[in-house]
């Protein structure tokens, strides 16, 4: 397993953290236009609210790193310190977040790219899901990215936009550049603070990720506490930086970004850079960048999905390991879900921003109650200063979660509000599924049966070959009470089944089974379940024969599936396949 120290590390988990500083501006500018052009002014002071949050959030969470060396994720944070139904709703928000990621980090960088390929902007979505399908297969089979590898395009995209930042300041310090014309934007919304909050909801998308670091504590070198909050901080300063700087620089420039077809980060790279190397540097490198942070969700939601499951709140397929050692049932759920949203919202990364924040805002507020609660419950030294470091981030990002959720809630956030307990609805009745199972499974106060049950072998038989001889050979080894039963539609047929019948299996009563609709299932059906009557158990037994190559299973009735379908539910009824293959 590959430690990290600082320097690698700040490539590993930079993705997640400094990725949103690619469409945060964006989504500032786009929610202040509804005011006109005078209200683009307000950018920077939304920008600065924004990187205040951040600060708060960054003290905080270097004291979740600091309490949870192991890795303290919302899920566990929440759980340990505030509940069971706590640690449930940050378990919710996580996975939520997860799958936004994936949808939000594609689109947006295909609109990077398309920014400098206009020719690919009609292609924006199908290009998303080609995306999203290649990272689900590239984990499935196992594939992971070396630290190394990870440190070239991330340092590349750390370069390249901070040299545009500092090179655009630099000629707006000196006045030697040359804006944008002012957009023509006709104001549908008055200018209160309405539309200030709206704004400050959407740019809030620059803090998702930012928890990353407290999350992968183990992956770092000893002391791996100290190093992982070092590489938070210049994470936390680096965003803070790219953020307000283009944003900044978005307000000097008169930049308006077109969603879908060019974004803050292409109009900027082109007045910094102009139509030249470095512009389409960036351009790239901010692709691989948002590719990047999108694959993390890849690792995440399989281990979140894993925590859950192992507590029993999600099915127990999410726990296991495939044979690449992944967790290939959580990469294909978060793979299939992420390309349906995008299909849905048509690749659009503003139609999907609105759906972002409210459960990252949500699981950032659970942790840091949750730690305040620790720090307050077991009072180590240095306890107070601690909860005053963590009190005012938990309470920024608790009122910050509801201007989000109430100024984008008729945008989409709605469906992240109703989702949440809807998730917290479905953990609880896996548990409780889970629970009845296991009350009606244990040895506890058990007694073993005094005799044994009584039993009768029924073998449907719809016509006369080899492998049903095979499976009559099968039956009798099962027990003596066998009964052959033949479903009839053809009384002619019938009778020359039975003539049959006598030369091979005389010793066994073909009983014909009467269907006036032609019913192949009910028949059959019907008689189990009046030998139920008779008998404790009933066996099953269904002959089929195996072909040899998948697409002619496809010329034939399929029957058995049907009957097996139908008689899985009957209480006191075993269902047995045997089957007979043929050569290819």
């Amino acid at each position: 397993h590959e430690r990290l120290g600082v320097l690698l590390g700040v490539p590993v988990f930079a993705s997640d953290a400094i990725s949103s500083c690619a469409y945060a501006t964006d989504e500032i500018l786009i929610g202040l236009s509804v005011a006109g052009v005078a209200a683009l002014t307000l950018s920077v002071p939304v920008a600065m609210a924004i990187v205040v949050v951040l600060v708060l959030v960054t003290l905080s969470y270097q004291q979740i790193i600091r309490a949870y060396p192991e890795g303290g994720g919302a899920y566990t944070v929440a759980k340990e310190n505030i509940g069971r139904r706590a640690g449930l709703v940050a378990g919710a928000a996580l996975l939520i977040d997860y799958i936004l990621t994936v949808a939000v980090s594609m689109t947006s960088g295909v609109e990077n790219l398309a920014s400098a390929v206009p020719a690919l902007v009609p292609y924006r979505m199908w290009l998303s899901v080609l995306g999203i399908v290649l990272l689900t297969w590239l984990n499935l089979r196992g594939v992971r990215e070396s630290a190394r590898v990870v440190a070239v395009p991330v340092y590349v995209f750390i370069a390249t936009a901070g040299t545009m930042v500092l090179l655009g300041l630099g000629r707006v310090i000196s006045g030697d550049y040359q804006p944008y014309p002012l957009p023509d934007l006709q104001p549908t919304h008055h200018l209160g603070a309405w539309v200030v909050l709206h704004s400050f909801a959407s740019g809030c998308v620059a803090l998702t990720g930012i928890e990353a670091v407290s999350n992968g504590v183990q992956a770092f070198r000893e002391p791996h506490v100290r190093n992982a909050r070092i590489v938070m901080a210049i994470l936390a300063c680096l965003l803070a930086c790219f953020f307000f700087g283009m944003s900044t620089l978005s307000r000097a420039f008169h930049v308006m970004p077109a969603p879908g077809t060019q974004t803050v980060m292409s109009l900027l790279g082109r007045k910094v850079f102009g139509e030249t190397w470095a512009y389409y540097l960036l351009q790239f490198s901010t692709l691989t960048i948002l590719i990047l942070a999108a694959n993390t969700s890849f690792q995440g939601f399989p281990r979140v999905a894993r925590l859950i499951a192992q507590d029993g709140f999600l099915p127990r397929q999410l726990a296991n390991l495939g044979d690449r050692l992944v967790f290939a049932n959580g990469i294909a759920l978060l793979g299939a879900i992420a390309v349906a949203l995008v299909i849905i919202f048509r690749g659009s990364t503003h139609a999907l921003i609105p759906l972002y924040s409210v459960g990252v805002f949500l699981s950032f507020t659970l942790s840091q109650v949750g730690l305040l609660r620790r720090w307050l419950r077991e009072r180590p030294p240095g306890w107070f200063w601690s909860v005053l470091a963590c009190a005012p981030g938990a309470l920024a990002t608790g009122l910050v979660m509801c201007v989000v959720a109430a100024a984008k809630f008729v945008y989409g956030a709605w469906m992240v509000v109703l989702a949440i307990p809807g998730f917290v609805r479905m953990f609880l009745r896996v548990r409780q599924h889970y629970d009845a199972v296991a009350r009606q499974l244990t040895l506890e106060g058990f007694e073993r049966p005094k005799q044994r049950p009584t039993n009768v072998v029924v073998v449907p038989v719809a016509s006369l070959h080899r492998g049903t001889v095979f499976a009559m050979e099968y039956a009798k080894s099962l027990g003596k009470n066998i009964r052959a039963v033949h479903v009839v539609t053809n009384e002619e047929q019938f009778e020359a089944l039975k003539r049959r019948w006598q030369q091979w299996e005389p010793d066994i009563p073909l009983i014909g089974l009467p269907s006036p609709y032609r019913s192949l299932v009910r028949p059959v059906i019907e008689y189990v379940i009046a030998m139920r009557t008779q008998f404790d158990t009933v066996t099953v037994l269904i002959p089929e024969f195996v072909v040899g190559r998948w697409w002619e299973q496809l010329l034939h009735n399929q029957s058995a599936i049907l009957l097996d379908w139908s008689l899985r539910h009957l209480k006191g009824v075993q269902v047995l396949h045997f089957r007979y293959q043929l050569e290819p």
